[in-house]
């Protein structure tokens, strides 16, 4: 993965990008929040790039003080937060994202959390990911992932904790009474062995879930939905554990509020689909989180 990113520029950006967003759009993706870690220049093609391929965009720039190759750095803070407002001033859409608690200090996390509330910007960041990445933060910081946003005025109701896989019953408190969004990536979570996420506990505490595609493994919306219920289910022994009105917008009202975005292009679905032959139209939509995949969504 380094290496791709090594070899990235802003032109094989504005190419490979609008390609990767005609097939996010063309799978019943309307919008997109980038989490963008390969620089200035790369950043602003993405946004061309989303432009081309009809896709709206909130631009996740990356903070990274430390770790990951050297073009995903910032210097310091302060050039991290001008990258931030230099893209604001193309009129785009934009977020904060520090990568990490690996990739940022307390120091770092600090600014970024205060900057986001007096801007009112959407704050997105990976936590609680991996069991390392839990104890080098228990070693540095003697607290865990969340705990630490929690305590750098990193958590508030826009912010979205990429995530949390390894999360505690005390840090879902923390996550609820902040209101914040949780990210499950159900397909990439399977595909790196990352484990389970404690679905019980976001549930019963009400946190509000969105998906994310992460690591493109597959890009298929429904399928995440799918997945996520299907572990939901393999979790709690029982059947129909989140509500197809729940899974839905977890992967459409609970996404765009993540980004910020008052609205967004919705998606029409092909009904003569062969998946969807003979199933009443008031059972689409249950339909579609079972059995579906994303050619179901027309183009």
């Amino acid at each position: 993965m380094l290496a791709e990113a090594e070899r990235q520029t802003p032109e094989t950006v504005r190419t490979e990008y609008e390609q990767t967003y005609r097939e996010m759009r063309g799978a019943g993706y309307t919008a997109v929040g980038e989490f963008h870690y390969l620089g200035l220049d790369e950043a602003y093609a993405s946004l061309e790039a989303a432009r081309a391929a009809g896709i709206e965009i909130v631009l996740l720039l990356a903070a990274y003080e430390r770790g990951g190759l050297e073009r995903f750095q910032q210097r310091s803070v302060t050039e991290y937060l001008r990258q931030v407002e230099a893209l604001r001033e193309t009129g785009a859409r934009v977020g904060v994202a520090p990568h990490s608690v690996r990739a940022c200090s307390a120091g770092w996390l600090s600014e970024i959390g205060g900057y986001a509330e007096r801007e009112g910007l959407v704050l997105h960041v990976h936590a609680d990911e991996q069991p390392r990445e839990v104890e080098e933060c228990l070693a540095e910081h003697g607290v865990r992932p969340i705990e630490l946003l929690a305590r750098s005025g990193c958590l508030t109701p826009a912010t979205t904790v990429v995530h949390a896989t390894q999360a505690t019953p005390v840090e879902l408190d923390l996550l609820a009474d902040a209101g914040s969004t949780v990210c499950l990536c159900p397909l990439t979570e399977a595909n790196l062995g990352d484990g389970f996420p404690p679905l019980e506990g976001l549930l019963e505490r009400g946190i509000r879930l969105a998906v994310g595609s992460d690591s493109n493994v597959r890009i298929d919306p429904i399928e995440e939905l799918r997945e996520l219920e299907g572990t939901a289910r393999r979790q709690t022994l029982r059947r129909e554990v989140i509500p197809v009105s729940h899974l839905l917008a977890i992967g459409s009202d609970n996404g765009g509020r993540s980004l910020g975005l008052p609205e967004w292009p919705d998606v029409e679905i092909d009904v003569t689909h062969p998946s969807l032959r003979g199933v009443a139209r008031e059972d689409v939509p249950a339909a579609l989180v079972s059995s579906c995949g994303a050619d179901v969504v027309r183009a």
